[in-house]
């Protein structure tokens, strides 16, 4: 009965800075790490950004280090990414995703989002 539900998504364009989340039902999550994936058209599926169950130090791809941010709010059992400085090049549909191990691989990860589709326009 565990369900991750992305929203936030849409048509944006590059000037725009909408902030995605993820809420997690079912159980709590707050001693695992979240983070959000993506993944473009004919590309696999890349890691964008991760955060401990404390916040202490989260960590980026490079392709977005500087222009999104994640946070979480365990009260709440939720994970959100900021999104600043939009590229036509961010566009794919983004996925959260809950792990005890957490990292930058996707076998860190034991529950997923079914996805929201960002698209970015110049």
């Amino acid at each position: 009965q565990v369900q991750l539900i992305e929203s936030g998504g849409g048509l944006v364009q590059a000037a725009d800075s909408p902030r995605l989340s993820c809420a997690a039902s079912g159980r709590t999550f707050s001693s695992y790490t979240m983070a959000w994936f993506r993944q473009a058209p004919g590309r696999e599926r890349e890691f964008v950004a991760a955060i401990p169950w404390n916040s202490a130090s989260a960590y980026y791809a490079d392709s977005v280090k500087g222009r999104f941010t994640i946070s979480r709010d365990n009260a709440k059992n939720t994970v959100y990414l900021q999104m600043n400085s939009l590229k036509p090049e961010d566009t794919a549909v983004y996925y959260c995703a809950v792990g005890p191990r957490g990292g930058t691989r996707q076998l860190g990860y034991d529950y997923w989002g079914q996805g929201t589709q960002v698209t970015v326009s110049s």
